[in-house]
């Protein structure tokens, strides 16, 4: 990638920041360690960013605790690697706002495939022209302001979610799979059925329900996900 992107890394453990410092500066890209959540957030006021590769066990201040503390004012992409491999774990740190989450040990080409995709996706945003607001029934999409509204009610979306939706309302009533909708969001190579589109769906659903009990997204099993 030919911009010098800068990628702030913040992990406790020297040699993995080391591993990951290489990965990133092997692809041409600034590659600025962190070794604790405190320091990776003072990184983050005092220096621009395009993306953090975040750890969730840090002295002091938890991977979690920085996410949501980012979240209040940033949407930079947020890559977590970690080693808790449970789907509670990654289930709530999507919730908070995390765009992806890779388990240790990573395999290096995956590291960098997935940050070249939130990379892309982030470029992608601010080159891409304003569209029309696209409207589904009670539902109300906004592109260019990348707001929602439900019933008049404004849905409250992370990144991520707010990208599937846009992408299930470009043809409702259509089923798309999981691997349509990721490479359509984020424009980058499917790397596996890891639940994470699954989990972003179902933060939507619980956020819509907030608001209406109407179904908007139903799952077609063996196929995918389909805005009805």
């Amino acid at each position: 990638m030919e911009e010098r992107f800068r990628i702030l890394i913040i992990e406790d453990d020297q040699e993995i920041s080391r591993l990951l410092c290489m990965i990133i500066e092997k692809a041409g890209m600034v590659a600025v360690p962190a070794y604790s959540g405190t320091e990776g957030l003072l990184q983050l006021q005092q220096n621009s960013y395009d993306l953090v590769l975040l750890d969730l066990m840090l002295p002091g201040m938890s991977g979690e605790e920085f996410i949501m503390q980012v979240r209040e004012e940033n949407t930079l992409p947020i890559i977590v690697i970690s080693a808790k491999v449970g789907i509670e774990d990654k289930v709530e740190v999507l919730k908070m706002g995390a765009d992806d989450y890779i388990t240790k040990p990573f395999n290096k080409q995956e590291v960098m495939a997935r940050v070249e995709v939130q990379l892309r996706k982030s470029s992608d945003q601010l080159t891409r022209p304003s569209k029309t607001e696209r409207v589904w029934r009670d539902l109300k999409i906004h592109p260019d302001k990348r707001s929602v509204t439900l019933e008049n009610q404004e849905l409250q979306l992370t990144n991520a979610e707010f990208d599937i939706l846009l992408f299930l309302v470009s043809t409702p009533e259509r089923a798309f799979s999981k691997r349509q909708i990721y490479e359509g969001i984020w424009t980058g190579p499917y790397l596996g059925d890891d639940n994470t589109i699954s989990v972003h769906v179902s933060n939507i659903r619980k956020k819509m329900a907030g608001i209406t009990s109407v179904e908007y997204i139903k799952t077609i099993w063996g196929v995918g996900f389909m805005l009805i």
